[in-house]
């Protein structure tokens, strides 16, 4: 519970300083374990905080405003919301020397060494939201989510980072169950865990249990899979998924829990060595993890980066999904099209599919052609003869009980909010230019 954000919502509203006081010491009371008199003395911390940071002038102080929410509009969700923020956070952060940025919507940023085709990859990826209760299994999760995303740009990770946030209620505990779950995939893949950040979400402002994090990852290589190369006449490869932190989710708050084994592997990390080892990494035009929405969201960015048009085989798709996480998702009515199965999509030249299919067989991962890129844009899938729209809804597909609830469809005032958008984003890089200016004439 942020208490800061507490307060500041009060005082917004004009409730009286002596009865918000009260409320926030009741609010207080029922997650620490702590006196009144202590909650109460918190309380009023707080709101003397609160007070003097509710106004504020100047550019470096005052927030960009949008007036939409992140629930609203979908961010984190893996839709088109989210995937919507993601391109106007690329606009923010702007065009960079880079050899692969923000605007190429990929899994990792590279930059060049100055040496000829010598590259460093750069990936950070954040833990699963709702396995905050379940730290092992969210540092496993973010740490082979984080591999992946090194990997898929045709290198080897060298060493990985993390970073760990625990509320103020929160045992220490969870920082080594955490850790533990990161280094059993560091020591697995032999790609060490160097360094890291430890601290409490919001300090003394949030109170109760939560945690949050991320696990970053830095590889090299002299060859490059980004998803701008995909060429029309390519074909589309998956190998097999079990999914990852979104399936543990599914199966932890459907009460299948027996399901979340079937996501303890390192079979993509495997598969992918097996594909350096072979070099075949340089014939291949694009690799991605199927995580952000599903295969539907993957198929978005891949089409509106490399400006072509993805056609998916569905009858294929299906037989590589782990049997016992299909059964789930089907018997829940969840679109398994549109969660992370944690697979690995290529995209390469029809005359070294077979040639992939090998390599990555000798890993005992299976792997099959499930599509073909065409010229045109977005993306088609077929099921059962028909061609079907293969776009990403709103949000991923719903698989959790308050997911459902919410839903998966477009708000009504989406382009709305999207002028909104629109208009923040400008004005944060208008923002930006300001302050630079104002530094550069000190």
């Amino acid at each position: 519970m942020d208490i800061e954000g507490y307060a500041k919502r009060g005082l917004r509203a004009n409730e009286p300083e002596m009865e918000l006081e009260d409320k926030l010491t009741s609010r207080i009371l029922e997650v620490k374990r702590t006196s009144p008199e202590h909650a109460r003395k918190l309380a009023q911390a707080t709101i003397v905080e609160a007070k003097a940071t509710l106004v504020l002038k100047g550019d470096v102080l005052e927030p960009t405003i949008s007036g939409v929410s992140m629930g609203e509009f979908g961010v984190g969700s893996r839709g088109m919301g989210d995937f919507y923020t993601h391109e106007k956070i690329a606009e923010v952060i702007g065009k960079t020397d880079a050899v692969v940025d923000t605007t190429h919507l990929d899994d990792s940023g590279v930059v060049s060494t100055g040496d000829s085709n010598e590259y460093i990859i750069l990936t950070v990826d954040g833990m699963h939201s709702r396995l905050s209760d379940y730290s092992f299994l969210a540092g496993f999760h973010v740490a082979r989510a984080a591999l992946r995303d090194v990997y898929v740009m045709g290198a080897r990770p060298v060493a990985m980072l993390s970073d760990i946030h625990v509320a103020d209620d929160g045992d220490v505990a969870k920082i080594f169950d955490h850790i533990a779950g990161i280094t059993t995939v560091a020591e697995l893949s032999r790609i060490p865990l160097i360094t890291g950040s430890t601290l409490r979400i919001g300090g003394d402002m949030v109170i109760g249990e939560r945690m949050t994090g991320a696990v970053g990852a830095v590889g090299a290589s002299s060859d490059l899979t980004s998803r701008i190369q995909t060429q029309v006449g390519d074909v589309i490869l998956m190998t097999e998924g079990a999914g990852g932190g979104t399936i543990s989710t599914t199966a932890l708050y459907y009460g299948m829990h027996d399901v979340v084994d079937e996501t303890i592997n390192i079979k993509f990390l495997e598969a992918c060595d097996k594909l350096l080892e072979s070099g075949l990494t340089e014939h291949i035009h694009a690799m991605t993890d199927v995580t952000n929405g599903g295969i539907r969201g993957d198929a978005k960015e891949i089409s509106r980066t490399a400006g072509v048009k993805l056609v998916f085989e569905e009858a294929e798709m299906r037989k590589l999904v782990n049997p016992r996480v299909l059964e789930m998702l089907e018997s829940l009515e969840i679109d398994y099209l549109g969660v992370s199965l944690d697979a690995l999509l290529i995209i390469a030249p029809g005359e070294v599919a077979e040639d992939i299919m090998k390599a990555i067989r000798t890993a005992d991962v299976d792997i099959s052609i499930i599509g073909r890129v065409e010229e045109g844009t977005g993306s088609l899938i077929n099921i059962d003869g028909e061609l079907r729209d293969f776009t990403p809804r709103f949000r991923e597909s719903a698989y959790t009980p308050i997911k459902k609830m919410i839903g998966e469809e477009e708000p009504r005032d989406f382009e709305e909010m999207k002028l909104a958008i629109d208009k923040a984003s400008l004005e944060a890089i208008e923002k930006k230019k300001r302050v630079m200016e104002q530094i550069k004439n000190r």
